[in-house]
């Protein structure tokens, strides 16, 4: 009889064992996934931000740069792409585009010395710089999530329950040129 009763605890103490790991597993996979959902919120909320900063910025060059049309149409249409974006990896080229253009439209306010001493001009080129590197930190953060996440979807004992649980490997935020958009940041002299 007590070997009976040791069995069915020695049963009973692996199945629990068996159960709180499953549970462990799953539950931190859920949380790194929620993790990365986070932090890429994040980088589309920085990304929103400096695309509701360029309305604001091109309206102030255009009253000095009256001439220089094609590079408004450029901000803009790069905007529009990186709105319209989905994905890391398109939302990622998108802003690449816009940088470009960002750059080129500050490019041309340095010909304008009365616009670079416009106490609004320098407010939102102050404000652009800021979430520029709110960007950057963004998506910093995104990639070590999406690093750790991956890492832990293919590795033991993540991998056996990965694909049962629907989860799959994520992009990094990277601009399409391999660099990261740290580096790919516009510059702004004046």
């Amino acid at each position: 009889m007590k070997k009976v009763w040791l069995f069915v605890i020695i049963i009973a103490v692996i199945i629990v064992a068996v159960l709180w790991f499953t549970v462990s597993v799953r539950n931190s996979l859920i949380a790194m996934d929620e993790s990365v959902n986070a932090n890429w919120s994040q980088i589309e909320t920085q990304l929103q931000r400096r695309a509701d900063l360029i309305p604001n910025l091109v309206s102030a060059v255009k009253g000095y740069a009256v001439h220089e049309e094609k590079i408004f149409t450029e901000v803009a249409d790069a905007r529009a792409r990186l709105l319209g974006a989905d994905g890391a990896q398109a939302k990622a080229e998108a802003s690449d585009e816009l940088s470009n253009a960002l750059g080129r439209l500050m490019a041309i306010a340095e010909s304008y010395p009365e616009l670079k001493a416009d106490i609004s001009f320098v407010r939102l080129q102050d404000e652009l710089a800021g979430t520029e590197n709110r960007i950057a930190v963004a998506r910093t953060r995104f990639n070590d999530a999406v690093r750790s996440y991956n890492a832990a979807i293919r590795q033991f004992p993540g991998s056996l329950f990965a694909g049962g649980m629907g989860l799959t490997m994520r992009e990094y935020f990277e601009s399409s040129t391999g660099r990261t958009a740290l580096e790919q940041a516009p510059e702004f002299k004046f």
